[in-house]
């Protein structure tokens, strides 16, 4: 679902280019700006989160 019209590049090992790690190879090349978008927005979600986790553990390691 995240593969970008610009790129082939894959950044994770099931094919994603956005991260979400949701999409994987298909038999799909073409994906809908909506459903790019869906997959960006689930992204940008797991990214907050996980600077909230690393903001958090360098404060527990800081005392």
């Amino acid at each position: 679902m995240c593969q970008t019209r610009e790129s082939q590049r894959y950044t994770s090992v099931r094919g994603c280019t956005c991260g979400c790690r949701g999409c994987g190879p298909s038999f799909r090349r073409f994906f809908s700006s909506k459903e790019e978008l869906e997959c960006l927005e689930t992204y940008h979600d797991q990214l907050k989160k996980e600077l909230a986790g690393v903001e958090e553990r360098i404060k527990e390691l800081q005392g």
